[in-house]
């Protein structure tokens, strides 16, 4: 076959074309925890690549996604422990593999009966989490790694530390000198909606499912914050040598004799029949768990059968998953409302005919944004097919035909429903002020921000928050009685708030005004990081706001910095420091600060260390790639003590790149075309110790 014919062959076309899909998948899955696929729809294009890799041996290739497993090894630099260093990443002892999957219970009936006769196959719930490996030597645990790419990966064992049913210490004599746990991490359902209800107060974006939750937390910088979230973990597969056991089931059972989280719901199965109940039993009473599952796992029970039966590239062959459908129902939208946040967005909000799904009563849904209903074609009267993501989280799907459009099927009149689309409104729904659409931007907006009841309350609440200034006794109700009663209208007049005027309210005595009282006078030693995230600046969530802080240790600092000098600080591009440049050119905002400062609120802090150096005085770093010696926050920290100045994105003030390997080939295109100079990691070090 030559050259020409290869190209035009839309079926290899088709094959590059899922390889690449699949690995930004993988990536999104992994990494990001932010898939835009879903698993079915994963899987569905998972075994087309294989079915199209088998039709063209020629173009075979190791790295294919058929043939490793997703890896979620943090990107160097950013995944990093309270400590500041890199998770430290370790190769497996053993290979973590995928599981081969399967959406069809005749599928699953005919893996079962291709096995050996009388082969034993233990039944198990498939927990929708993190997978980890612990590893214990001498009945102590000493590393937790995270799957990776199968081959390698992540050690989060002091995050793993902070779960309680994980433990530290095994105390007993028949422990093996070393052996290794795998499971799940998990997020429980409990502890998932007050996660998400915490995140949308902030209107920070919600976790889609418990395990894109518990894959974030367990990357977290700070332990501390990953005990607060609640984890939990199950155990389901034990390695090693010399371990006690000649079955799968039996290794199991000592694990929990020994202290390990194992399910109840584990059941050896003998036939087709018993495996077929198994899973039509858990396709309902799943429901009631505290935690997520997505399917059910079949492994054969003897551990010599299963070395006999070996693996794929990717999978065992003694394992299979059954995955269980997502449960969907068709409903009529009856119409569109729309809710107002704090930062102006306003979010469609789809009003259902109730309907019951994964054991609750839906009625309401998002809709995103104008361009998702646009995307769908949807409008009042329709209707549509809503599920739940991750079992938890309303969403409408698609919708069906409607009677227009089956009538003139293939008709020219079919245009004119075309033209009968829904129509976004164009006036906020609570102050009537004309929307704005930023560009770039999906969203709507309203820019009333002085004058817009949702937005005003939203910031006075944001403000009080735990995480912001943590005032106790101003919630949402309090905060809307207050605002009724003319005693807030923005942040500042918290602190003017008399105990007479509190104790008045309806609801409210002394006692309880007093308590607010103590809660504003705390407030006022709250440090300089936590009241710049406080005041509510658009796109300055609470990490933004600490390395903004160290940077700019005053609030006069700060008012003044131009968009160039605050793109310099890592984590805020253009967007952000546009947003923090308007907060501070609006009049009435430097009012209400005005009357923070003087009310006493913390507007400064520790200043940052002075450069030890002036090796790099007057230079602008841009840092891309992985390292060996340092991760890129320790490579910064170098960069700014030696006197430059470190750059989120390349540009013709850019001196030079500190390049790393796996430089993002946009950032190397765009030095190459501007002709910034590329730094190695040996040739950085070397310049900054002359």
């Amino acid at each position: 076959m030559d050259l020409f014919s290869e190209i035009e062959n839309p079926e290899r076309e088709e094959l590059r074309a899922l390889r690449r899909e699949l690995e930004e998948q993988n990536y999104k899955y992994y990494v990001l925890n932010a898939p835009t696929m879903s698993d079915r729809e994963f899987d569905e294009k998972m075994h087309r690549l294989q079915a199209l890799e088998a039709q063209f041996p020629d173009m075979f290739d190791p790295k294919s996604p058929t043939q490793h497993v997703g890896s979620d090894l943090a990107v160097k630099g950013y995944g990093l422990s309270v400590t500041g260093k890199g998770f430290e990443t370790v190769k497996h002892k053993y290979p973590m593999l995928s599981l081969a999957n399967s959406y069809s219970r005749e599928e699953i009936e005919e893996w079962v009966r291709k096995l050996p006769a009388g082969v034993e196959i233990v039944c198990e719930l498939k927990y929708d989490g993190l997978s980890i490996s612990l590893w214990y030597e001498k009945g102590v645990l000493v590393k937790a790694l995270t799957r990776g790419d199968g081959q390698q990966g992540d050690n989060v064992v002091d995050n793993i530390k902070t779960i309680p049913s994980v433990p530290w210490k095994i105390e007993r004599e028949d422990v093996p000198d070393w052996f290794e746990l795998r499971g799940e991490v998990l997020l429980p359902w409990e502890r998932f909606e007050a996660l998400n209800k915490e995140r949308e107060e902030q209107e920070e974006p919600l976790f889609a499912n418990p395990r894109n939750a518990a894959s974030g937390t367990l990357k977290l910088q700070d332990p501390r914050e990953v005990a607060r979230r609640g984890l939990d973990a199950y155990l389901y597969y034990m390695l090693g040598e010399n371990l006690p056991g000649k079955t799968h089931f039996e290794r199991l059972n000592t694990a929990r004799e020994w202290g390990f989280h194992i399910s109840d719901a584990i059941k050896v199965c003998h036939s087709v029949d018993e495996v077929m109940a198994y899973i039509a039993y858990w396709d309902t009473e799943r429901k009631n768990l505290p935690v997520a599952t997505d399917g059910i796992v079949l492994k054969v029970n003897n551990l010599a059968q299963q070395e006999e039966l070996g693996y794929t590239a990717k999978t065992p062959r003694w394992a299979i998953a059954y995955k269980f459908p997502a449960e969907k129902q068709l409903t009529l939208l009856r119409e569109i409302t729309y809710q107002v946040g704090r930062t102006g967005v306003v979010t469609p909000v789809a009003n259902l005919e109730p309907v019951q799904l994964s054991g609750t009563m839906v009625q309401r849904a998002t809709l995103h944004n104008e361009d998702f209903i646009k995307s769908l074609d949807i409008r009042p009267g329709d209707m549509v097919w809503v599920e739940k993501g991750g079992e938890i989280i309303p969403k409408i799907t698609g919708r069906e035909k409607r009677e227009e459009e089956l009538s003139t099927l293939n008709s020219p009149t079919s245009l004119n429903s075309k033209l009968s689309t829904f129509n976004f409104t164009n006036k906020c729904p609570e102050c009537g002020a004309e929307l704005v659409r930023i560009p770039g931007e999906a969203a709507w907006r309203c820019p009333n921000e002085a004058g817009c009841p949702p937005q005003i309350k939203g910031k006075i609440e944001h403000f009080v928050s735990r995480k912001a200034m943590n005032i106790d006794g101003l919630g949402a109700e309090t905060i809307d009685l207050f605002y009724q009663k003319g005693l807030l209208h923005n942040i500042a007049d918290i602190y003017d708030l008399k105990l007479e005027d509190i104790a008045a309210q309806e609801r409210l005595g002394e006692k309880s005004a007093q308590n607010i009282l103590d809660g504003i006078e705390a407030s006022k030693s709250v440090p300089w990081a936590r009241v710049l995230f406080a005041l509510g600046i658009r796109m300055v969530g609470e990490t933004t706001a600490k390395k903004i802080a160290r940077r700019y240790n005053t609030i006069d600092s700060l008012q003044w910095a131009t968009t160039e000098q605050l793109c310099s600080i890592e984590d805020v591009g253009p967007q952000i420091a546009d947003n923090i440049v308007a907060y501070f050119s609006d009049m009435s905002n430097m009012e209400i600060l005005d009357r923070l400062r003087r009310a006493g609120l913390q507007m400064e802090g520790e200043a940052a260390p002075e450069p030890t150096s002036d090796a790099l005085a007057g230079q602008t770093v841009v840092i891309s790639g992985t390292f060996s010696q340092h991760s890129r926050d320790e490579y910064k920290a170098l960069i700014e003590a030696n006197g430059g100045k470190n750059a989120g994105s390349i540009s013709k003030k850019t001196s030079f790149v500190l390049a790393g390997e796996n430089m993002g080939p946009e950032k190397r295109k765009k030095a190459e075309s501007l002709g910034i100079p590329l730094m190695s990691e040996e040739e950085f070090l070397e310049r900054i110790t002359l």
